[in-house]
């Protein structure tokens, strides 16, 4: 299968708290390097035709000012978490200039939290300049087509949540994980880049660590992998970025990918 040239935009590379985190003075929250400033982890996904969002972070309006997003035509949902959903209600704007409702893709437990969340948005009255949005259910086992762009769903494990993580082409991004199935792995196989949250070194309940994302690449031998959904117990990027090993990098704010 041949697959359109895509470019990715990584929108933020932090945990829930992001980085800095309110009221800490360590070492990380207080570099000036612009590299550990980290908004919550999304992604931008733009083929000529077609432009995707991966979570609307609490920090969505901000992204898309900052990466001038005109068009947007879906947004793809990997799980309810507040810092992957929070922003939805800024798609609004997106709705008044392109004239049309925005396509939401989600599992049914990120449906059911949307529902909850904005139910101003679904109710039978609705008020005046709420946003637009056309709920689409993803079935984890089959691919689908958003204009030109082909979407391979995995479901990966955080904790005991399902998680979509989405495959590209030959580009997989994965947050907020720390298991995949086997049968799922076989989904990721093949990737020439991979995207993984590393949440720090020490062991977590819910996500990946350093080592454990390395692993993973080794495993799934992926020539090239990002880390992501960073916080500032990880450590400054300038220390931590030269002791990874080769084909594994940290993802900061802004980088972009071309793939294809």
């Amino acid at each position: 299968m041949s697959y359109p040239p895509l470019k990715i935009t990584f929108l933020g590379t932090g945990t829930s708290s992001g980085v800095p985190m309110i009221a800490c003075d360590c070492e990380v929250c207080t570099s000036t390097n612009k590299k550990d400033k980290r908004l919550r982890s999304s992604i931008l996904v733009q083929s000529a035709t077609t432009t995707l969002v991966v979570d609307t972070t609490p920090d969505f309006r901000y992204q898309m000012l900052r990466e001038n997003v005109k068009k947007l035509d879906a947004v793809l949902f990997t799980h309810p978490h507040k810092d992957h959903i929070a922003g939805l209600d800024d798609v609004k704007a997106f709705n008044w200039f392109l004239k049309k409702p925005m396509q939401i893709f989600s599992n049914a437990l990120t449906e059911e939290a949307l529902k909850r969340e904005f139910a101003y948005a679904f109710a039978d009255k609705k008020y005046p300049g709420i946003p637009e949005l056309t709920l689409n259910t993803i079935d984890e086992s089959n691919s689908f087509t958003i204009g030109d762009i082909t979407v391979t769903p995995i479901l990966v494990w955080h904790l005991k949540m399902p998680v979509l993580a989405f495959r590209f082409g030959d580009f997989t991004y994965i947050t907020d994980a720390n298991r995949i199935d086997e049968s799922e792995k076989e989904k990721i196989k093949g990737s020439k880049i991979m995207v993984v949250n590393a949440l720090r070194h020490d062991k977590h309940i819910s996500h990946y660590t350093l080592d454990e994302a390395i692993a993973l690449a080794r495993e799934l031998e992926i020539p090239q992998t990002y880390l992501t959904h960073i916080s500032h117990q990880l450590g400054k990027y300038e220390d931590v970025e030269p002791t990874l090993p080769a084909g594994i990098n940290l993802a900061y704010d802004g980088m972009q990918l071309l793939i294809g």
